[in-house]
């Protein structure tokens, strides 16, 4: 089964007040390493976006206007995870608003039978800690220049090397790195061993040649 990792952007923190989703960013994984599929949608929310969320995020009304709205999207993305393991941080939070968008267009709902929430691991590994994304990400030493702003699609990439840390996995492309560096070293000690084991001797003839070409240079040189 491969890895779907999540995130939403949304107008506010309530969907029972109307609040509604402004994008969606999900990147597939087989092993936790990226196949390159991606699922990437901005949505039109069919209402304002509050000045509170546009700080947040930076998408505004009139920027989201033109997009799809979410029920044009709701079967691409159900296609997009199906059958696929789904990682987010704080789970009930983005599941609450899909399951809420996907139930009014009579789509089915997310199984959280399928679902990781990285928030729940890592309350279990650093109890009392902070371990919103932002903190893991300091706490992991991975590289939040690029966050200016929240953006599904780039907080999908970093949560995935959170997921990574919190298992105490190395990253998996390093680890395929590592073995190949290993095998190059033991080829290396295996062709230097042999190259040693080889030892030719001269011939007598050789000697011979080699031993009247010295008393040559000696004769031209000192005498």
């Amino acid at each position: 089964m491969n890895e779907i990792f999540l995130d939403t952007e949304t107008t506010g923190l309530s969907v029972s007040r109307g609040d509604r989703i402004v994008e969606i960013a999900c990147i597939e994984t087989k092993d936790l390493i990226p196949t390159e599929r991606v699922f990437h949608k901005l949505i039109n929310p069919q209402r304002e976006v509050p000045a509170e969320a546009y700080k947040i995020h930076g998408f505004s009304t009139e920027f989201l206007k033109n997009k799809e709205k979410f029920n044009e999207i709701a079967d691409e993305f159900l296609e997009f995870i199906e059958n696929k393991k789904i990682i987010i941080h704080n789970a009930s939070f983005d599941i609450g608003f899909l399951n809420y968008q996907l139930k009014m267009f009579n789509k089915n709902e997310i199984k959280k039978d399928n679902i990781i929430d990285s928030l729940d691991i890592a309350r279990g590994k650093f109890p009392g800690s902070p371990n919103s994304l932002d903190g893991l990400c300091r706490r992991f030493s991975i590289d939040l220049s690029r966050r200016t702003k929240h953006n599904a699609l780039l907080d999908c990439e970093l949560l995935r090397e959170v997921y990574i840390n919190l298992l105490d996995a190395k990253e998996p492309k390093l680890i395929f790195a590592n073995e190949n560096l290993e095998t190059n070293i033991e080829n290396k000690k295996n062709i230097k061993k042999d190259h040693c084991n080889i030892i030719v001797k001269p011939t007598s003839e050789e000697l011979k040649l080699h031993s009247e070409f010295l008393k040559k240079e000696l004769k031209k040189n000192y005498y």
